[in-house]
C-alpha cells in the first residue's frame, strides 16, 4: 500500500527485499557524497532497513524513509521520506530524498520533494518542514527550493556544516 504517490513515483514502506537496491545506492560514493557518514556497508544498510521495516521511531510511526518506485518501470529508484530531528531544542521534520544516478536531472527529485511537502501538510497536518543540505550540494538545494523551501540559516551538526531550508504550512 502506498504512503504517497506523485505523477511518476510511488512511495511505499520499505520491505526486507529492498536490501539489494538500497545497498546499491548507499555504497555509491557519488550518491552519498554529501552525507557526513559517507557510504554505508551492507551491514549498516541492513540495520537501517530493519529499523524502518520494523516501524522506525515508535514516537513517529507515520514518519520514516520509504522506497521510491518509478511508476512506469516499477524500478526501485531511491528512498525518500519524512524524518524527525531535534535541532537546537526544537522538534523538526526533514524531507529526505535520494535517487539513483540514472534518474538524476529529470526533475524527479523536485516532484518527490513537492509530494513530501504536500503529504506533510495536507495528510499529516504538520506546520513546518525542513531540509538539511550540505552547502556544496547545489542539486539538492535546487530540489528543496523547487518544493518551496527557503534558506533559513547555517547549522553545524556533528561532522558537518549544512544549510537549514524550511517551509511553513
Amino acid at each position: 500500500m502506498p504512503v504517497l504517490e506523485t505523477e511518476r513515483v510511488i512511495l511505499r514502506r520499505l520491505r526486507p527485499g529492498d536490501l539489494e537496491p538500497l545497498f546499491a545506492l548507499y555504497r555509491d560514493p557519488e550518491i552519498r557524497r554529501y552525507f557526513p557518514e559517507g557510504t554505508l556497508t551492507r551491514d549498516e544498510t541492513q540495520a537501517e532497513l530493519d529499523w524502518f521495516v520494523n516501524g522506525g521511531d515508535p514516537a513517529h510511526p507515520h514518519l520514516g524513509l520509504w522506497a521510491t518506485i518509478e511508476r512506469e518501470s516499477g524500478d526501485f529508484v531511491g528512498r525518500s521520506g519524512l524524518i524527525p530531528w531535534a535541532i537546537d531544542g526544537a522538534n523538526e521534520i526533514e524531507i529526505a530524498y535520494l535517487l539513483a544516478k540514472s534518474r538524476w536531472g529529470r526533475g524527479l527529485g523536485a516532484e518527490i520533494a513537492r509530494g513530501l511537502v504536500r503529504h506533510g501538510f495536507e495528510v499529516l497536518g504538520l506546520q513546518r518542514l525542513i531540509a538539511l543540505i550540505h552547502p556544496a550540494n547545489e542539486a539538492s538545494i535546487r530540489t528543496a527550493q523547487a518544493a518551496g523551501l527557503r534558506f533559513e540559516r547555517k547549522l553545524n551538526l556533528p561532522g558537518e556544516e549544512c544549510g537549514l531550508y524550511a517551509i511553513e504550512a
